[in-house]
């Protein structure tokens, strides 16, 4: 069942230009550095659940050409749809192998990363970038490799995808393909795009 809000469409960026540029540039940074935790608290307010980092992120990557999947704690609020829709123009699914982007705000639930759209070998980056909404996002934990990685980087978030080191390690299997994640919390954001190698726990 739907959940409608009784407020009116809350405002996306004061500067969209500035703004938008940005979000944009702090997503490409946080991918081009894996694991490395970034401030991201751009003067936003979204309709909750939805976190302000997470909404940023569409607004500043979504168009009308892309598809979005929010997750059933998201996808029940009226508001949040219309938010977007709004901002971004992006298009709603519920299908994971569909969408462009997709947002977990109850990390518990999440779908697991072989159910999103992993690209092919000719287009690789037809596939889903994961926002997942967190607590907390630290620099221990899960040890990673590769491109943009200065030996080895810490990682961990909370609360943390069931079963996560098993899912990066097939996504890693997949690469080119695959999804890359984007954990946000409040006011922060990191990335684990999927040319991560795990290497083990610290």
């Amino acid at each position: 069942m739907s959940t409608n809000s009784d407020t009116a469409l809350l405002p996306g960026f004061d500067d969209y230009g500035r703004d938008a540029n940005t979000a944009f540039r702090t997503c490409l940074d946080a991918l081009s550095r894996p694991g490395k935790i970034h401030p991201f608290d751009l003067n936003l307010t979204a309709p909750e659940p939805l976190l302000p980092a997470a909404a940023a992120v569409l607004l500043a990557l979504a168009d009308y050409e892309t598809t979005c999947l929010l997750d059933p704690k998201l996808a029940q609020r009226n508001d949040i749809k219309s938010f977007l829709r709004f901002h971004t123009g992006v298009r709603f699914t519920d299908a994971a192998n569909e969408a462009d982007f997709a947002v977990i705000a109850d990390v518990s639930e999440m779908p697991r990363l072989g159910s999103f759209k992993i690209g092919t070998p000719e287009f690789p980056d037809r596939s889903t970038t994961l926002i997942v909404q967190v607590d907390q996002l630290a620099a221990t934990g899960l040890r990673f490799s590769g491109p943009g990685i200065d030996g080895v980087t810490r990682f961990s978030c909370h609360p943390m995808p069931k079963e996560l080191e098993e899912q990066l390690i097939q996504n890693r299997s997949t690469f080119p393909c695959g999804v890359d994640l984007l954990f946000v919390t409040s006011t922060q954001i990191a990335a684990l795009p999927r040319s991560v190698t795990l290497v083990g726990e610290a």
